[in-house]
Formats: structure tokens, C-alpha cells, sequence
């Protein structure tokens, strides 16, 4: 991960093919993404629809939505573009660009979020924590696609 100015960068392998990895990204996100890092703490559902300009969005059990953002670019398989606002306000909003690139074993993913540094002074913590998050994050997705393509082989 890199923790310099300009985008933040997180870059991970996944023992799986892109398209697999794609798939997990975008259609499966409720049963990796950690309760912890959503909204209700809780989603029965977290929805990002497949067309730029969809949204993306939470949903509890009892039919109650949080909007996370919206879809930025959608390049199946091989890249997907995010304006998260995900526990900031709207006009913090920042763009998180997920590439997945086929590897001799897998996938190669490189996560990259710009617009941290709009935020002048708050811009360092935000990063630092947001840095934190992914590395959390990224591990769950890792370990929930890698067992979703070992089932399916």
C-alpha cells in the first residue's frame, strides 16, 4: 500500500481468474464486505448496479437503504469505478478505481482511491484510516473469492 501523497494504492492477488473476481467484486460484496465497515452494521443487501451511473447501495431487513455512492466505470472484467461516500459527506465524495489483470495464477488487483487530498488538513487522517480499512477489507474479499473458486473447480 502506498501512504504518500496522490492516490491511495492497495494492490493484492487473488488465486482466481478475473472475470471470478469481478463477479465476487460486484454481485457477492454482502457476504465479504465486513459489517463493520457498513452503515447499519447489519445489510441484508448490498446492491451495486452493473451500469455506469448505477448505484450503489445498502439494505437492511427491514427494507431501509443507505446510499454508498455510484457506479463510475463499469469494464467487466477487467475494471470498476466507484464514487464512494461511504461515512462522509456527499461533498467529500472520492473515486475508487478497482483494476483486475489476469496473472500467471490468478488476478492481480489494484485498488486505487483519489480525492483524499481535496480535504486539505483532514485529507492525512482520512487516508491513514481509509488505508486501515482497505487492507481489512481487501483480506475478507481475498479469502471469500479464493473459496468461491476453489467450490467451482
Amino acid at each position: 500500500m502506498t501512504t504518500t501523497s496522490g492516490p491511495l494504492v492497495v494492490e493484492f492477488h487473488v488465486a482466481a481468474p478475473p472475470p471470478h473476481a469481478f463477479g465476487v467484486w460486484t454481485t457477492a460484496i454482502a457476504t465479504w464486505w465486513p459489517q463493520s465497515h457498513t452503515i447499519s452494521g447489519d445489510p441484508s443487501s448490498i446492491t451495486i448496479e452493473p451500469v455506469v451511473g448505477g448505484r450503489v447501495v445498502e439494505t437492511t431487513r427491514d427494507a431501509t437503504t443507505y446510499d454508498w455512492g455510484e457506479v463510475a466505470a463499469w469494464e467487466p472484467p477487467t475494471r470498476l469505478g466507484l464514487r464512494l461516500r461511504l461515512f462522509i459527506d456527499r461533498d467529500e465524495t472520492s473515486e475508487v478505481v478497482i483494476h483486475f489483470r489476469a496473472d500467471g495464477a490468478g488476478t492481480r488487483i489494484r485498488l486505487e482511491q483519489t480525492g483524499l487530498e481535496r480535504l486539505g488538513p483532514a485529507g492525512s487522517p482520512r487516508r491513514a484510516r481509509v488505508g486501515a480499512a482497505w487492507a481489512s477489507i481487501t483480506t475478507h474479499f481475498v479469502a471469500a473469492c479464493e473459496a468461491g473458486w476453489a467450490a467451482q473447480t
